[in-house]
């Protein structure tokens, strides 16, 4: 059976997009074992939420505080920061009128307050858990750090697609400026763009609709049913 093969950073409660990719796949792969960045903000430990209106990004302090370099899967939170309590913050200042708040954090809260304090770990189990609530399938999500698979670039790519034995390759749109399309086609790997539409929601108290937020965003504004059916998940 021919297989679609996603493959993705474990995002920080990531955009819709995100979640588009684990349902079109037949496996998603948590791409956990490449390098963080030293410097700078990575959508690994931050995502726009819609703060005072505004498009903002709100982040999850990590221990910034290690000598040479780090795979994503040996990042650790800086839990000295109250940052968790703070993000439930955030969401009760900014969301209290959205029409599906109370019901989104019900669940929400806890997972937040999950205490792992593995980025990655907490960053994969909280998109498992929120993909379940909102109905997609997660149990062909892997992180790639368990496939004993190692490569720069697109050849790390074409080495993890054919360890889970898959025959697509499902790319988002920004990926034809780096990745090597002749490394793929060399190992008999279809390339498949998203192509994902972005879906307009009502969201409470903006004039103007919001793009490219995490996607508590919609979960606050049409809740989970209202999600997977943006999603359009049959």
């Amino acid at each position: 059976m021919s297989k679609t093969v996603a493959i993705h950073q474990p995002n920080f409660f990531p955009w819709l997009g995100y979640f588009d990719k684990i349902a079109r796949s037949d496996v998603f792969i948590f791409l956990d074992h490449v390098q963080f960045p030293k410097t700078g903000g990575v959508w690994c430990n931050r995502v726009k939420m819609r703060c005072g209106g505004e498009a903002r990004w709100v982040t999850g302090p990590i221990k910034r505080a290690f000598h040479g370099v780090l795979a994503i899967n040996e990042v650790a939170w800086a839990d000295e920061q109250p940052w968790r309590r703070k993000l439930l913050k955030t969401l009760a200042a900014n969301y209290p009128r959205a029409p599906f708040f109370k019901e989104t954090m019900a669940w929400l809260e806890p997972l937040i307050l999950t205490p792992e304090s593995n980025l990655a770990l907490y960053n994969m189990a909280v998109i498992k858990a929120m993909a379940g609530e909102i109905g997609l399938r997660h149990e062909h999500c892997v992180a790639s750090s368990s496939l004993g698979c190692e490569g720069q670039a697109s050849g790390l790519l074409v080495n993890l697609i054919r360890k889970v034995d898959g025959s697509y390759y499902m790319c988002g749109g920004g990926a034809s400026g780096y990745q090597d399309d002749q490394a793929f086609a060399q190992a008999g790997v279809s390339l498949v763009y998203q192509g994902f539409q972005h879906p307009k929601y009502p969201q409470a108290g903006a004039a103007d609709f919001v793009p490219g937020l995490s996607v508590v965003d919609a979960l606050m504004n049409v809740g989970r049913a209202g999600v997977r059916a943006l999603l359009a998940v049959r």
